[in-house]
Formats: C-alpha cells, structure tokens, sequence
C-alpha cells in the first residue's frame, strides 16, 4: 500500500495542453508523475520542462502493446498507482488544417463518414476504457485510488437537448457523442467500482483553445485547465461526479449528464 507522501499519478496526452497543465500541478504538488505521449521524443520535452518528480513514458492508447509497456513500466518503477487522469483524446480524423467550423459541418450525423466515427471513438471511448481497464490493478494497490477522465459539457444530453444551448449546433456523432459515451462508460465504472478504493470522475475543461479545436475555444489553456486540476488534486469528491467551469456549471461546478 502507497503512504500518504509517495503519489504516483499517470497523465495520458500530457506533453500539451490541458494534460501539460495537470502534469505539472501534479508535479508541483509532489507527485510523481508518468508524462503519457504517443510520441516519446515530445514526452521527454514535456518533462524537461515539467521537472520535479515527473517521467516521460510512451503511451498510445489505441495500441494494447504501448499499454501493457506502460503498466510494465509503473509497476517496476512505482509498483502502484494512485491516479489515472484520462486526457488523450482526438477531435476529428479527416482532413488536417480545417477550421473548427469545417470540421463540426463535416461531423454532422446525416454525412459523418462511419470509418472517421469509428477512428476517433476508438481514441475517445474504448482506448479511454482500455488503458483505464490495464491500470486497475495497480490502482488497487493504491491505499485510495482515483480516476480522472477529462470528458466535455458537449456530451451532455441535458444540455444538447436544450434549444436554448447556445453550443447545441456544435453536438456532433464523431467528437461530440464520443464524449456521450465517454460519460457512460465511466459513469458504469463509477458504479462498478462503488465499494473499492478508486473513486472515478469526469470533468470538462470548458470551451478551450487547444488542438482539438483548431486553438479556437474562447478559453486559455491555462483558464481551462483549472478544474481538471482541481478535480485531480482533490481527494473528496463523491464517486461518480461530472463537473465543469463555474461559468456554466455553476457555483457546485455540476455539469448535467
């Protein structure tokens, strides 16, 4: 079993953006932390610049042999985790260099190409649940363990269903419903694991300039990556949470499902 001062987080996509910012809080806050990036060279330049207690660590997490390294890898060097923060994901797999715009109006459900759909819920939905399923079992060793998987208020049903969203144009089948399914697929792992030691959340950045959307969200890095951070630094939080900026979640931070 871990002690309270030996935390040992793994942050997938975390050479850039949001993930970038979670790392180094982590880090500050005296975790060691696994910098997960498919490209290793790129995770080396993200610790570098990170420092402190953090490692660089190859991790693709559509591909179950970078998987299984990664676990090889923590369980030599750490032998247990205790938290798993779920930020890799991708946005689209067509054309590169389209406009956000370009991309959403390709993605409706009507025209959405099924082989794009398919690429990018492989990212977003089953290699989410694929590297968190390969990492339980050092999560269990962990005293009290967490899952943290940055989701999107864009996968609401609750608000989508709402006209008067003004962001409801943007729900598309290919990134928008794969954060849908991103949210039940751990609000079942929440559920699954209510009697262990691993508390599983979700929580949404908010609309951030990052590669995802071709850096045209209205939020910095910086400002989008504060409750994800929050939510990876606290230890309280009740199991099963969704939660989002105050700007639009509110002052409980709740995001509706």
């Amino acid at each position: 079993m871990q002690t309270e001062k030996n935390k040992v987080a793994l942050v997938t996509g975390a050479n850039t953006g949001v993930g970038y910012q979670i790392a180094k809080s982590l880090a500050d806050e005296g975790y060691t932390v696994y910098v997960g990036s498919r490209n290793n060279d790129k995770g080396q330049i993200a610790v570098i610049q990170i420092g402190k207690q953090s490692k660089a660590i190859q991790l693709d997490i559509t591909d179950s042999q970078s998987i299984d390294a990664a676990v090889r890898q923590i369980q030599s060097e750490a032998g247990y985790l205790t938290l798993l923060v779920n930020n890799a994901a991708i946005s689209n797999a067509g054309e590169p260099g389209r406009t956000m715009e370009e991309v959403l109006g390709a993605q409706r459900a009507s025209i959405a190409p099924i082989d794009e759909m398919k690429t990018v819920w492989e990212t977003n939905v089953f290699g989410t649940l694929a590297v968190t399923q390969a990492f339980l079992p050092l999560l269990r060793k962990a005293e009290k363990a967490r899952i943290v998987t940055v989701s999107s208020a864009l996968g609401s049903l609750t608000m989508n269903a709402n006209p008067a969203n003004p962001y409801r144009a943007a729900f598309d089948v290919v990134y928008g419903a794969s954060k849908t399914a991103l949210n039940g697929v751990f609000l079942s792992l929440a559920i699954d694991l209510a009697d262990t030691n691993i508390k599983v959340h979700l929580v949404s950045p908010g609309f951030t300039a990052t590669a995802l959307n071709n850096f045209q969200g209205t939020d910095t890095v910086e400002e989008g990556s504060i409750e994800p951070i929050r939510v990876a630094l606290s230890e309280d939080l009740p199991t099963g949470s969704f939660t989002g900026p105050a700007h639009y979640a509110g002052a409980d931070n709740i995001v509706p499902w």
